[in-house]
């Protein structure tokens, strides 16, 4: 006969048990590994010294709270979907290092989303612009 399964003593992610300030610290802490793994990956790392220039830039630039709001906001989105994006390449990659379609096609989605997060920052920076400049 069987011993029957006890649940384990200690649950498995610590994490899941903190509440309060302790929980926060943990999570901020986890947050400050995140970034620091993102500066590892030379994308985030270029468009995280683009954004020592733009956020800045967006305050000059923006002619309304909204504008500078939206421009400054364009710039984080991109830096969080490419956090998203590596979060997803090193999950399939963790997977195994055989081709397989499923993992292309989630690096492909990944990689989209990056593109189009880019092009919408490049297309709201190019409007604020051309109205600064052309436009009044």
């Amino acid at each position: 006969m069987t011993k029957p399964l006890s649940p384990p003593s200690e649950p498995v992610n610590a994490q899941k048990t903190r509440t309060g300030l302790h929980r926060l610290w943990h999570a901020t802490r986890y947050s400050l590994h995140g970034l620091r793994a993102g500066w590892a990956e030379p994308a985030f790392r270029q468009e995280a010294l683009a954004a020592l220039v733009l956020l800045p830039a967006s305050v000059w630039l923006g002619q309304s709270w909204t504008e500078m709001a939206l421009l400054a906001g364009s710039v984080v989105l991109l830096m969080v979907v490419e956090l998203l994006n590596t979060g997803i390449e090193a999950a399939i990659d963790r997977i195994g290092p055989e081709w397989h379609p499923l993992s292309k096609r989630a690096k492909d989605m990944g990689s989209a989303a990056v593109l189009l997060t880019l092009l919408l920052c490049i297309g709201i920076w190019t409007g604020a612009i051309l109205q600064r400049f052309f436009h009044g």
